[in-house]
């Protein structure tokens, strides 16, 4: 089988490529290092059977140059981060809406089925007493312009099931909850690593807001083995999945997991959302998956306990910050 990731110097993406290689698959990894790293690839750059194409999604002849040779896509190339969303919403829009209309385009045109990496953003706000999100819930987004990723990524899905519906072309669509684990760095807001990297170095744990928002977290290659195994079931095409985990937590109740598991004495600090992100910013109260569909349909079950997540987070970051070239991911920004 030969695979194109797209955004495959990211954190999911490169987990991907090491799982699809792992599985005698021929990969080629397209991203323009805007937000992926060189480093996360360093691993897989002497493989026979992998290959790396700096480039941008947006490029049309480029995108058709290495489509052509590919049996499957996996586009996982976006705009991410809540900061950079809030920063550049003009980049996060183009970047979601034409590179994924781009990568439809030229899929049709090759004829390798596509994976769609969409997020549980595009549910938007959550209603008092809502529950659980299911694939068939009613999207609701707000006026402010955090809500731009959100929009950007459901019309990446509408792109996505228009393809299918019109023209045949076998899509997947999965929804990714907040997925963790080794790699993924704090620099564009992501909480986890961002905790465990304060905590590691002995820093005050800053909360964004009260600390009472609930989310789920998903071990990385819980969320690869389903990307993967949705790829190879007939009954996903043309379908949309949440792919996550039900044990919900509060990002208080996160903070003071990791102070437990590290034995740290660190002081944990609320910030309004405000200063660090300016005038304007909404956030989600709760952002929590319904899987059953993911459940029925490949037999999906998350393999490893907050705990154990957090235990390999902390583990990695640790190992990562016994290294010469280690920097602060939240100083990398600029």
């Amino acid at each position: 089988m030969r695979a194109l990731v797209t955004g495959g110097a990211g954190f999911i993406g490169s987990h991907l490529a090491e799982v699809l290689l792992a599985r005698e698959s021929e990969v080629t990894v397209l991203d323009d290092l805007s937000t992926g790293r060189r480093d996360n690839m360093l691993h897989l750059q002497h493989h026979p059977a992998f290959r790396f194409v700096q480039g941008s999604m947006l490029d049309i002849e480029r995108v058709g140059e290495v489509m052509a040779r590919c049996d499957e896509v996996y586009h996982l190339g976006a705009a991410v981060g809540v900061r950079l969303i809030f920063d550049h919403p003009v980049r996060t829009i183009e970047t979601n809406v034409t590179g994924t209309e781009v990568i439809l385009e030229a899929a049709l045109r090759h004829g390798p089925r596509v994976f769609i990496a969409s997020s549980s953003e595009v549910y938007g706000k959550d209603l008092p007493g809502y529950g659980a999100f299911r694939e068939t819930d009613d999207i609701i987004l707000g006026t402010s312009i955090r809500w731009c990723y959100a929009s950007s990524k459901a019309l990446g899905e509408y792109l996505a099931r228009a393809y299918f519906q019109e023209k045949g072309l076998p899509v997947v669509i999965g929804r990714y909850f907040n997925t963790v684990g080794p790699r993924q760095t704090g620099a564009y807001g992501m909480v986890v690593p961002r905790l465990v990297h304060q905590v590691l170095t002995g820093r005050p744990l800053t909360i964004y807001g009260d600390g009472e928002q609930l989310r789920t977290f998903t071990w990385v290659g819980d969320a690869v083995r389903a990307t993967i195994q949705l790829m190879e079931t007939p009954a996903a095409v043309g379908e949309v999945f949440n792919i996550g985990s039900a044990e919900a937590i509060t990002i208080n109740d996160l903070a003071r997991r990791i102070l437990r598991l590290t034995g740290s004495h660190s002081s944990i600090v609320h910030v309004p959302y405000e200063e660090v992100f300016g005038p304007g910013f909404e956030d989600a109260r709760s952002r929590v998956p319904d899987i059953s569909r993911l459940r029925q349909t490949i037999g999906y079950r998350p393999t490893l306990t907050l705990d154990e997540i957090l235990e390999r987070v902390i583990a990695s970051t640790r190992q990562t910050m016994s290294g010469s070239a280690y920097a602060d991911p939240e100083e990398r920004r600029g």
